[in-house]
C-alpha cells in the first residue's frame, strides 16, 4: 500500500532537480525578507507596521501578476513537453500583454487610492501605538516601491517561462543575487552605513528597487545569451501576434486563474484588514508572524510549483497514467515534509520575535500566531498540492472556486462577523477563521481522486 505513496530514486532526482533551485529561491529571499522586516523593526512598531500594511496591498499585485501569467504558463509546460518551441515562444508574448495590463491597472489604483488603503488597517489598540505615524510611514514607503512594479513583472514573464521549460537554477541565481542586493543596501540606507543618510522606511523601498532591476537584467540578459538552452527566445520580439486560438484558450483558462489570485489575495487582506480592528499592535504581530511563517511554507509552496511543472510536462507528453501515478506521490512527500516543517517552526517560533525593536505584547501575540500556523501547516501543504494538481490540467473554473470562492464565501464572513459583531479576542478568532481550512482539504481530496484533471492540452 505504501509504495503507491513512495516512489523510486529516479522519481526523487527528478523531483529535486526540479523543487530544490525553486527551493533554495524562496529560502533566500523569505529569509532576506526576514532580516529586512527585523532591520525595519528596529526602527519602531509604527515604521514596522506602515511597511506591512503597503507590502500586503503589493502582494495583491504580485499574485495577480503570477495568477494572470499562470494561465499562458500551463501551455508553456505542456508545449514544452512536446517541444513545441514556437507555442512556447507564442505563450510568452501572452504573458508581456497580461503583466502589461495588471501593471496598469495596479499602479493606477495604489497612485490615486495608496492613501486610503493604509488607512483601512489602522485601528486603535491596547498599546497607545500612533496611527498618524503610522500612515507616514506607509505612505512614504509606497511612493518609491512604486518604481519596482515594472522590472517586478518583466522578471516574473521571463522567469516563470524559465521555470515551466525546466530551466530552475538560473531564476534562482537571480533571486539570490537580488536578495544580497536588497539585504546589504538595506542595512547601508535604513541605518545610514558608509556615509550615507539614515533613510529608515525610505532606504528599505530604495534598496528593494535596486533589488528588483538587478535580477530582472540578470533574467532579460541570461535569457537572450544563452538561446541554446531557451531555444523559444529568438524571434521573440520580432513580432508580438499570438494566434487567436491560442489568445482564446489562455483567456478562457487565464481569466480564473487571475481572478482566483485577485480575489484570493484580497481575500487574505480582507482577512487582516478584520484582524486589524483589535488595533494596531495585531497589525503589527501579525507582520512579524507572515515574515517569520512564510520562511517555513517555502518547502509546501515549492512542492507545489514542482507538482505543476513535472504533472504539467507528462500530460502534455500524454503520458496520462504516470501523471496520476507521480502526483499522488509528489503530494504524499509534500504532506508528510510539511509535519517535519511544522514541527521545527514550533521550536524556534518562541526566540524570533525576541529580535524586533517592539513591546513585550507585540513579541508575545506574534509566538502565539506562529504556534497556530505551524498547527494549521499540514492542512495548508496539502490544500496546495491539491490546487497545483488541479491546475496542471487546465481545470482553471475549479482551482477558482477550490481557491477564492472558498475564502470568500466562509473565512471571510466568519472573520467579519467575529471581528465586528463580537469582543472575541484576535488569538481564537484567528484559529476558528484558520480551522476552516480542513474543509478546503477535504474537497481537495475528492477533486484529486476525481482525476478530471488529467487532461492532454496540446495534444
Amino acid at each position: 500500500m505504501l509504495k503507491r505513496y513512495i516512489g523510486d530514486r529516479a522519481f526523487y532526482r527528478k523531483l529535486f532537480t526540479v523543487m530544490v533551485p525553486i527551493l533554495v529561491q524562496n529560502l533566500i529571499t523569505n529569509f532576506v525578507n526576514l532580516l529586512d522586516n527585523v532591520m525595519v523593526g528596529q526602527v519602531g512598531t509604527e515604521p514596522m507596521s506602515g511597511v506591512a500594511i503597503v507590502n500586503q496591498l503589493l502582494f495583491v499585485f504580485n499574485l495577480c501578476v503570477f495568477g494572470g501569467l499562470a494561465g499562458a504558463g500551463i501551455f508553456t509546460s505542456q508545449f514544452y513537453g512536446k517541444n513545441d518551441q514556437k507555442g512556447v515562444r507564442d505563450t510568452m508574448r501572452m504573458k508581456f500583454y497580461i503583466a502589461g495590463a495588471t501593471l496598469m491597472v495596479f499602479g493606477s489604483i495604489l497612485m490615486l487610492f495608496g492613501k486610503n488603503l493604509i488607512s483601512l488597517f489602522l485601528h486603535e489598540g491596547q498599546e497607545g501605538l500612533d496611527l498618524a505615524a503610522t500612515l507616514h510611514y506607509g505612505q512614504s514607503y509606497l511612493h518609491v516601491m512604486f518604481f519596482q512594479l515594472i522590472p517586478f513583472a518583466l522578471t516574473q514573464v521571463y522567469a516563470s517561462t524559465l521555470r515551466g521549460t525546466g530551466e530552475t537554477m538560473l531564476p534562482m541565481r537571480a533571486g539570490i543575487a537580488a536578495v544580497l542586493v536588497n539585504l546589504v543596501f538595506n542595512y547601508i540606507l535604513i541605518f545610514g552605513k558608509l556615509g550615507f543618510p539614515a533613510l529608515g522606511v525610505v532606504g528599505a523601498a530604495i534598496a528593494t528597487v535596486m533589488a528588483r532591476f538587478v535580477e530582472c537584467a540578470i533574467v532579460v540578459v541570461w535569457s537572450h545569451r544563452h538561446t541554446d538552452r531557451a531555444p523559444y527566445i529568438p524571434g521573440l520580439y520580432r513580432s508580438f501576434r499570438v494566434p487567436r486560438e491560442l489568445v482564446k484558450h489562455i483567456l478562457i483558462m487565464g481569466t480564473p486563474l487571475l481572478l482566483n489570485e485577485l480575489l484570493w489575495s484580497g481575500g487574505m487582506t480582507t482577512l487582516n484588514q478584520c484582524y486589524s480592528l483589535r488595533g494596531l499592535e495585531v497589525v503589527s504581530a501579525f507582520n512579524i508572524s507572515t515574515t517569520i511563517s512564510n520562511l517555513f511554507f517555502c518547502v509546501f509552496i515549492a512542492m507545489g510549483d514542482s507538482i505543476s511543472i513535472l504533472v504539467g510536462q507528462l500530460l502534455g507528453a500524454g503520458e496520462l497514467e504516470r501523471a496520476v501515478d507521480e502526483d499522488r506521490k509528489l503530494i504524499a512527500f509534500s504532506l508528510s515534509s510539511s509535519f517535519l516543517v511544522a514541527g521545527v517552526m514550533a521550536l524556534v517560533s518562541p526566540w524570533i520575535p525576541q529580535l524586533y525593536n517592539t513591546t513585550p505584547a507585540v513579541r508575545h501575540l506574534a509566538v502565539e500566531l506562529l504556534m497556530i500556523v505551524a498547527v494549521m501547516m499540514p492542512l495548508h501543504a496539502y490544500a496546495n498540492a491539491c490546487y497545483f494538481t488541479i491546475r496542471s490540467g487546465g481545470k482553471t473554473l475549479i482551482t477558482f472556486a477550490f481557491d477564492s470562492l472558498f475564502v470568500w464565501a466562509t473565512q471571510i464572513p466568519l472573520a467579519m462577523v467575529l471581528s465586528r459583531l463580537t469582543a472575541l479576542p484576535i488569538v481564537p478568532l484567528y484559529i476558528a477563521v484558520e480551522g476552516l481550512n480542513a474543509i478546503k482539504c477535504l474537497v481537495g481530496f475528492l477533486m484529486v481522486r476525481s482525476k478530471k484533471w488529467v487532461v492532454n492540452l496540446v495534444k
